[in-house]
C-alpha cells in the first residue's frame, strides 16, 4: 500500500459548506489511518446566511455516503421530503387560471418506438393534463399529499427521487457533531487576517492573536471571500446580465394549525422575481428573490407579507445582499474556496447544497496527488467554472419563456437568454424536436439533464412542432402502464405528513 505524507487542512468557516467538505475529506483520506490533519476554524461573532432549505436528490448519496442515519439527520434539522418544485404564475394564466406546472426529479421510460415525451404530444392529453402529470409518477403522488416514500422504504430509497427540506442552521449544527465525533478539529475563534507568500497562504491569523498554518486553507467565509480574495484579485465573474435576482428577503412564518408540510417546494412568480416556500416539520421558511435595482429592500418585504396574507405569523425576517457568479479561479496557490466563497446560483433549483458536493469531491480527487500541482488546480477551476456555467444556463431557461408582460422586469426577461448563446440557439431547435441525452452530452451537466429540460420547456409551453404519426395502440399501451404505475404508487406510499408523524414520534 502507497503511504501518503501526512498533510494538513484548514478550513475557515462552518455552516453548510465549512462542515460538508470537512466530514467528507476526513472520511475520504482518514478512514483507515491518518492522511489529513483536518481542523475547521468556525467563528461564534460571524453568523451563517442558512436560508437555503431546499436540496436536489443526489445530496442524499452524499449523506449515505458519509454513514449518516436518515431518520436521526430528518429528526435533527426538521426535515421533510421534497419530491419537486411546483411552478405558479411564471407564464400569464392560461383560461383565467394561474399557470403552473410540477419539476419532479424521476422521469419514465417507457416508449418502446417513439419515447414517453413524442408520445404524449402526440396524443390528445395535451388538451386535459399538464405535461408532468402524463408523464411521471410524483406528479401524482403529490395530488393525494403523499411523500416518496412506503411504511417500510429503506433509507435514502424511495417510490421516486427525492432531496430534502432542511433547516440548514440545523443541518450545520448535526454535520458538525459528526465531524468532530470523526476526528475533525473544531476551533472556535475569528479570522482577522491572512499571512500570503506569493499566491500562497502561509498562515491565518485570530482576532485573539492566535495563528494556524496549513498545507490548505478551504475558504468557507461566505460571500467575503476571506482567503480566496487575499491570494487572487479580479477574480470574479458576474452573472448578473443574465441572472439580475441579487436580493432577497427571507421570512421564517410559522404552519397554520391544522397546516400539514407539503413535500414540494412552491416557487411563485411575482413582479420582480419569485417567492419560494419550503415546509419543515415546525415551520415554513419563505423569501423573495428580487431584482434590486427595480425594487428596494421594504417594496420587496411588503410584497412577499402582502403574498403570504395577514394572518401569516412571521418569525424572522432577514435581508440579504447576493453575488451571483462565481469565481474565475476557485484554487489559486493552496487556498480553494467552495460554498459561498466559491460562486452562487440563484436558489431557483435548489442547488447550493449540490454545488458544495461537487466541490468537496473534486478537492478529494485533485488532492490525493502526492504534490497536487497546476495541472491539478486548472483541472479543477475547468470543472468548477463548468458547473456553474451549465447551472446559470438551465436558471435563465425558467425566466427566458416567459410571455409575462405587467412588469418591466418580465419584459425584459426573454433577452437574458442573450446570454447564454447555446442555450438561445438550441431552444430554435428544441422548436422542432424534443429535447434528448444528445443534446447536453458533453456538458458540465451534473444534476440536470434532457429529462429536467423538458420539464421547464414543457411547462413553459416551448413545445415541439413533430411531424411523426404515432401507433395510437402503442400510445395507449404506454400510458395505461403508466396509469397503473401511478395508482400502485400511491398505495405503496404514505401520505407525508403521515411518515413525519411516525418518524418524529
Amino acid at each position: 500500500m502507497v503511504e501518503m505524507a501526512k498533510k494538513s487542512m484548514v478550513i475557515v468557516g462552518g455552516g453548510s459548506a465549512g462542515w460538508m467538505t470537512a466530514i467528507y475529506l476526513n472520511r475520504l483520506f482518514n478512514h483507515t489511518e491518518k492522511n489529513f490533519d483536518i481542523t475547521v476554524i468556525e467563528s461564534p461573532d460571524i453568523g451563517i446566511i442558512g436560508v437555503g432549505e431546499a436540496t436536489v436528490h443526489s445530496v442524499r448519496f452524499f449523506f449515505a455516503a458519509m454513514g449518516l442515519d436518515e431518520a436521526e439527520l430528518m429528526r435533527e434539522t426538521n426535515a421533510t421530503f421534497k419530491t419537486g418544485i411546483m411552478f405558479r404564475n411564471w407564464m400569464k394564466p392560461v383560461a383565467g387560471e394561474t399557470h403552473e406546472y410540477f419539476h419532479p426529479f424521476e422521469h419514465q421510460r417507457l416508449g418502446r418506438v417513439l419515447d414517453i415525451s413524442s408520445l404524449w404530444f402526440l396524443s390528445d392529453r395535451p388538451t386535459r393534463e399538464r405535461y408532468d402529470e402524463g408523464v411521471c409518477l410524483s406528479a401524482e403522488l403529490i395530488k393525494h399529499g403523499h411523500g416518496p416514500k412506503g411504511a417500510n422504504s429503506p433509507a435514502y430509497q424511495g417510490v421516486v427521487p427525492y432531496g430534502y427540506h432542511i433547516d440548514a442552521m440545523l443541518l450545520a449544527r448535526y454535520l458538525r457533531k459528526k465531524a468532530v465525533e470523526a476526528g475533525v478539529k473544531h476551533v472556535e475563534a475569528t479570522i482577522a487576517d491572512a499571512t500570503v507568500e506569493g499566491e500562497n497562504i502561509t498562515a491565518v491569523h485570530t482576532t485573539e492573536g492566535e495563528s494556524f498554518t496549513a498545507d490548505f486553507f478551504v475558504d468557507c467565509t461566505g460571500f467575503r471571500g476571506l482567503l480566496i480574495d487575499k491570494v487572487r484579485a479580479d477574480n470574479w465573474d458576474s452573472f448578473e446580465d443574465a441572472l439580475p435576482c441579487n436580493r432577497a428577503v427571507a421570512l421564517q412564518r410559522e404552519l397554520e394549525e391544522g397546516e400539514a408540510p407539503n413535500p414540494y417546494t412552491v416557487a411563485t412568480a411575482l413582479s420582480n422575481g419569485w417567492a419560494w416556500q419550503i415546509d419543515l416539520v415546525n415551520r415554513q421558511g419563505t423569501g423573495y428573490v428580487y431584482d434590486g435595482n427595480r425594487m428596494s429592500e421594504d417594496e420587496a418585504e411588503a410584497e412577499l407579507r402582502a403574498f403570504l396574507g395577514p394572518e401569516s405569523k412571521v418569525l424572522k425576517c432577514t435581508h440579504l445582499k447576493m453575488k451571483v457568479g462565481c469565481r474565475k479561479e476557485f484554487w489559486v496557490g493552496n487556498v480553494l474556496a467552495t460554498g459561498l466563497a466559491g460562486g452562487f446560483i440563484e436558489p431557483l433549483e435548489s442547488t447550493g447544497l449540490h454545488l458544495i458536493n461537487l466541490a468537496a469531491g473534486l478537492m478529494g480527487t485533485h488532492l490525493a496527488a502526492e504534490q497536487p500541482g497546476q495541472d491539478n488546480r486548472d483541472s479543477f477551476n475547468r470543472l468548477m467554472r463548468g458547473f456553474y456555467q451549465d447551472l446559470k444556463q438551465f436558471i435563465v431557461l425558467h425566466y427566458c419563456l416567459t410571455n409575462r408582460d405587467d412588469s418591466e422586469f418580465w419584459r425584459a426577461a426573454p433577452a437574458t437568454v442573450e446570454h447564454t448563446p447555446w442555450l438561445n440557439a438550441q431552444l430554435e431547435i428544441w422548436k422542432h424536436k424534443v429535447c434528448e441525452y444528445h443534446d447536453l452530452a458533453g456538458a458540465f451537466s451534473t444534476t440536470f439533464t434532457d429529462e429536467n429540460y423538458r420539464y421547464i420547456l414543457y411547462g413553459m409551453q416551448h413545445v415541439p412542432k413533430l411531424g411523426l404519426v404515432a401507433d395510437q395502440t402503442e400510445s395507449n399501451r404506454m400510458f395505461a402502464e403508466l396509469a397503473r404505475m401511478q395508482e400502485n404508487a400511491c398505495k405503496i406510499t404514505m401520505p407525508h405528513a403521515d411518515y413525519l408523524a411516525r418518524m418524529n414520534t
